[in-house]
């Protein structure tokens, strides 16, 4: 890595001196690193160089406030240029330099509909470098790969709808008497020998509740996993879909179109929260308050994400825990899960996985076929 320019060094001690009045604590060392992290990432691109001091620099919450408020100030004076040390964006002044960005939107993360070139701006963030994958490219899927996977939903839903309730119902056949009515027709016959009533166990109606992260880290399987929310919708008789970055949003009735085409658009139209950060813990005790009176021991929640999050472990711990008590059961669907290696080491993972019935991976449409075996009745 070459040496950062020197004018470049002043800038980053000017700007790590102001966070260190705010009561942000910035070591020496982490100075110096700044500095050489500026010299690799775009200086034309405000948000990137944001976000890549925001993550070298601030190690608690409640210090990204006073942290934005800081780079605003001086990242955005008038008529400081910032040094030639970056090969890509050479000398150009702060405020036309730091530009913000649109806000991020379903065709930047996902490019579904074909009428814009790329973006050159836009990239695939993933956890390394070197993540492994196994099958087909989830940019790649097609028609088909859309068929099989409203199958394989079609399949879950058979599945869960086979789980036995605690009601009973008249049977022709089976394993167990119904007394009642094999008396009652004795009773008709004056307490002859009569054919013998059976009874079976209701089917359980299951409602399914799905959460699917859709923040930066997710935008490599952005394709599979809006086609598999789109199959669960049309799957399900009784399904609530949520959409979440750092916001919620509800897009139940946006699934529900008669082509898959349809369903993109509408997402397009209502969802601006694509490629964002991650607040998963935030948005799941969100929707265990709102939710509650429609969570009960019938509904299968299936949370979708890679379990980056930026919020309190502690809060995801308790909002799943809370859903766990509420809910039949909890499965988390991690697309990382099926990297050869891979190890669900972040603190969220760690909060969540005790209160996880199930984690599987969910890269491609063979892991959701074997998902489909452990979805026993």
């Amino acid at each position: 890595m070459a040496s950062p320019s020197q004018s470049l060094v002043d800038l980053v001690v000017r700007f790590c001196r102001g966070l260190r009045s705010r009561g942000i604590p910035v070591p020496p060392a982490h100075g110096a690193d700044a500095a050489r992290v500026l010299e690799c990432v775009d200086l034309g691109d405000r948000d990137e160089v944001r976000i890549a001091l925001r993550t070298l620099l601030v190690t608690r919450v409640e210090d990204v406030a006073a942290f934005d408020d800081e780079f605003e100030r001086t990242f955005s004076g008038g008529g400081t240029a910032l040094p030639h040390g970056n090969r890509r964006s050479p000398g150009v002044p702060v405020p036309g330099l730091l530009r913000r960005r649109p806000p991020a939107m379903l065709e930047r993360w996902l490019k579904v509909t074909g009428r814009e070139e790329p973006d050159p701006w836009t990239s695939v963030p993933r956890p390394s470098e070197n993540e492994p994958r196994r099958g087909r490219d989830p940019r790649d899927l097609d028609a088909a790969d859309l068929e099989s996977l409203t199958r394989i939903a079609r399949r879950m839903a058979r599945r869960l709808a086979t789980r036995p309730s605690r009601r009973v119902r008249p049977a022709t056949r089976g394993a167990r008497v119904h007394i009642r009515r094999t008396m009652r027709r004795m009773l008709e016959t004056g307490g002859a020998t009569a054919t013998l009533a059976y009874r079976e166990r209701r089917p359980c109606r299951t409602k399914l509740l799905v959460v699917c992260d859709v923040s930066g880290s997710m935008d490599l399987y952005a394709r599979f996993l809006l086609q598999l929310l789109y199959a669960l919708a049309c799957s399900f008789a009784r399904v609530e879909t949520f959409l979440f970055a750092t916001r919620l949003s509800r897009v139940t009735r946006l699934l529900r179109q008669p082509e898959y085409g349809a369903a993109l658009d509408a997402l397009a139209r209502h969802v601006r929260d694509f490629s964002g950060g991650t607040r998963i813990g935030v948005n799941l005790d969100r929707i265990e308050r709102e939710r509650r009176a429609w969570i009960d021991r019938r509904t299968t929640v299936i949370v979708l994400s890679d379990g980056w999050d930026t919020g309190d472990p502690a809060l995801l711990g308790d909002a799943l825990a809370r859903l766990r008590r509420r809910a039949g059961r909890v499965i988390w669907l991690n697309p990382l899960l099926g990297s050869p290696g891979y190890q669900p080491l972040t603190r969220a993972l760690r909060a969540a996985l005790p209160h996880v019935d199930l984690f599987h991976p969910a890269h491609d449409v063979a892991s959701l076929e074997s998902l489909v075996r452990h979805l026993t009745p």
